[in-house]
């Protein structure tokens, strides 16, 4: 085996994609292999300097919207990301792994609302890793949400912040 290879996932958002970034740039100070997968309308957006495309491989992957698509619409852009990127992701490791077979992945780090990224690795073998860029206050009501709207507490309209799950 060689060098330790982190697939790197980020939701696509500054507030994921940036720490993870920094988390992928430390791991490759340290002789680790990255690939960092961003969406293509991302990765258009991300300012990546010439340090980051010498030590970190980008790649991509279609978010399944359109365009003219308004991505600021954080639901939408959930909903397409796992209608369509589960289903390409098992090429993309395929391919990644054949370009140096003797550093395949084997471990896929994800922030949350990318996790079901984990359940495509682990078809692979691939260990996984889910990072919480938020703060501990906001992950614990994530993950009291469907008890406060069982329990009548907030409306089950609310449920819509808590569609990671």
């Amino acid at each position: 085996m060689g060098v330790p290879h982190f697939l790197v996932i980020p939701y696509p958002i500054p507030g994921h994609v940036n720490p993870l970034m920094q988390l992928s740039h430390l791991l490759s100070k340290h002789g680790c292999k990255i690939t960092f997968l961003n969406t293509e309308y991302s990765h258009k957006k991300t300012n990546k300097n010439e340090q980051s495309q010498q030590t970190i491989n980008f790649v991509t992957l279609p978010d399944g919207l359109e365009p003219e698509d308004d991505r600021s619409d954080q639901k939408k852009v959930m909903f397409s990301i796992k209608r369509i990127m589960p289903s390409l992701l098992p090429k993309l490791i395929e391919d990644v792994n054949n370009l140096d077979v003797e550093n395949k992945i084997s471990c896929i780090v994800v922030t949350f609302n990318m996790g079901w990224a984990l359940e495509v690795g682990l078809k692979f073998g691939i260990k996984g890793v889910l990072l919480w860029t938020a703060s501990a206050i906001t992950l614990a009501y994530c993950y009291s949400m469907p008890k406060l709207i069982d329990d009548g507490i907030i409306d089950s309209a609310v449920e819509i912040l808590h569609y990671s799950r």
